[in-house]
């Protein structure tokens, strides 16, 4: 065999590991959260959810953000208290750099009092943002 068909085969090797890599990862909630970040009202511009706020950062051309607005928007319909607020990333600079917020659809959890609870870069699924949302819920403040 050529070193060409080599280079070709560990290259085609290559690009479908890292493909199942990020399907493995992308739009997947991540648990802890280390520093715990509060967001407040006046930074999404109105009030945040009676027991969680889903916070999705989008930009204009971004195909993934329009998906993940339609599940979110789904799951506020469904579970009573939470609230789906959509923010613009580049209107947003001074949040998104205080957040590390590196790509779009970012999705964040947050429990009612504001603080960051989970996180999710790329379009979630719906049993995912659920579930991301029973741990906000269960930690609200009695």
């Amino acid at each position: 065999m050529s070193l060409g068909i080599w280079v070709l085969v560990g290259a085609v090797g290559a690009g479908v590991l890292l493909s199942a890599l990020k399907t493995w990862v992308d739009g997947r909630f991540r648990g802890k959260v280390e520093d715990v970040e509060r967001v407040s009202a006046a930074e999404v511009g109105g009030e945040l959810g009676e027991r969680a706020t889903l916070l999705q950062f989008s930009s204009a051309f971004c195909a993934p953000c329009r998906a993940t607005r339609r599940t979110l928007a789904e799951v506020e319909g469904m579970v009573e208290g939470v609230r789906h607020v959509e923010l613009d990333a580049e209107s947003h600079l001074e949040l998104v750099r205080r957040l590390d917020i590196l790509r779009t659809p970012t999705t964040l959890v947050l429990d009612s009092t504001g603080a960051v609870v989970k996180r999710a870069s790329g379009a979630p699924r719906k049993p995912d943002v659920i579930a991301a949302l029973a741990t906000a819920i269960e930690r609200q403040p009695n």
